[in-house]
């Protein structure tokens, strides 16, 4: 039993974690692909270290987000290894990339139907494609399955809730023990706020200018851990963050966990930090128009903003604070032992 996992991106690390830990008491053997697509120190080799992963059996070291260079290098290594099965994570290009290259090995596809309705993202394109391609579908709800079905996708669908559940259950705990970077940056538990911006939408000058400007008017105090991207944006752009924003370099994953964590509010562009936020129970402003975790959002404990609304949506976050009716979501923190499960129903 043996499958070929392929990784590119800081959510995709986390998600790793825990099903390798599954995979690896299931008796099944892995290969760990890493596209490079994130290759910044902190964006990537910190997961390794950390986490405590394995070190990938491949490393492509592209440092590339074009689909078209790293699926070729990865239909080599499926070509080499002949596993049993490919298996990809989430919405990246790396996703894309790993499921165009499986060929004629079956592609299991980890949050399989999740839906923003929105394709002007790449991000809701990617998802398509891939679940389109393949045989096995892993949801995080019936949601997702459901939504699968009404599009006729072919694949066999389980529902095995989320993997990232099972990595903030274990990691959480871990992160506020061991990480010191509430004192490091000197503030205290639920005094302050979290920014991370770094999609595509908005990492331009002129929507940097927006978001920061309503970050400026947050009435707490906001860290800012800057993707390398956005940083080099703001620093061309002398984009001026106001006196209450104060941009980090980007942090290792568990002094991250353990200021968002603790923060009184997270404000992001991220699809990954909505569910953490959520099961941490911090509320959430999203700098998106749209999303595919729509449940955050019903359950009132994220919202969706333009860059204008920003300043009026965390002020009213802070006020309300984290809705204490919200229900579970996603899962119970042990997906990934359904995900092998799934992968070899017969194995013993």
């Amino acid at each position: 039993m043996r499958i070929l996992t392929v990784v590119g991106n800081r959510p995709q690390f986390i998600k790793s974690a825990p099903l390798s830990t599954a995979l690896r008491e299931a008796g099944i053997e892995e290969l760990a692909l890493h596209t490079g697509q994130h290759y910044d120190p902190e964006l990537s080799q910190v997961f390794y270290d950390e986490l405590g992963l394995a070190e990938p059996a491949y490393r492509l070291d592209l440092k590339s987000a074009d689909p078209a260079l790293m699926a070729p290098a990865i239909r080599q290594v499926v070509d080499r290894e002949r596993p049993d099965w490919v298996l990809v994570f989430g919405d990246t290009n790396s996703t894309l990339a790993g499921a165009e290259a499986a060929g004629s090995v079956p592609l299991a596809h980890v949050e399989a139907g999740l839906r923003s309705f929105d394709l002007s993202m790449p991000e809701e394109r990617n998802r398509i494609e891939v679940d389109r391609l393949s045989s096995l579908l892993l949801c995080p709800d019936e949601r997702s399955a459901e939504q699968l079905a009404s599009e006729g996708v072919t694949g066999r669908r389980v529902v095995v809730g989320d993997v990232m559940a099972d990595a903030s259950r274990i990691f959480v705990p871990v992160a506020r023990s061991r990480s010191g970077i509430l004192a490091r940056i000197g503030v205290r538990e639920g005094g302050y706020a979290v920014a991370t911006i770094h999609r595509a939408a908005n990492a331009t000058a002129e929507r940097l200018r927006a978001i920061a400007a309503g970050l400026a008017r947050v009435p707490v105090p906001v860290f800012f851990p800057a993707h390398p991207r956005t940083r080099a944006i703001v620093d061309e752009a002398r984009i001026d963050l106001g006196e209450g924003t104060r941009l980090l370099e980007p942090l290792g994953y568990l002094d991250f966990t353990a200021l968002t964590s603790q923060a009184a509010l997270v404000i992001t562009d991220s699809g990954g930090l909505q569910k953490e936020a959520y099961w941490q129970r911090v509320p959430c402003v999203t700098v998106r128009p749209s999303t595919e975790w729509v449940d955050t959002v019903a359950a009132r404990a994220n919202v969706l903003v333009e860059p204008e609304g920003l300043a009026a949506a965390a002020e009213a976050a802070l006020r309300a604070g984290f809705p204490a009716d919200a229900p579970e979501l996603y899962g119970d923190g042990h997906a990934s032992e359904r995900v092998a499960a799934a992968l070899y129903p017969s194995a013993p």
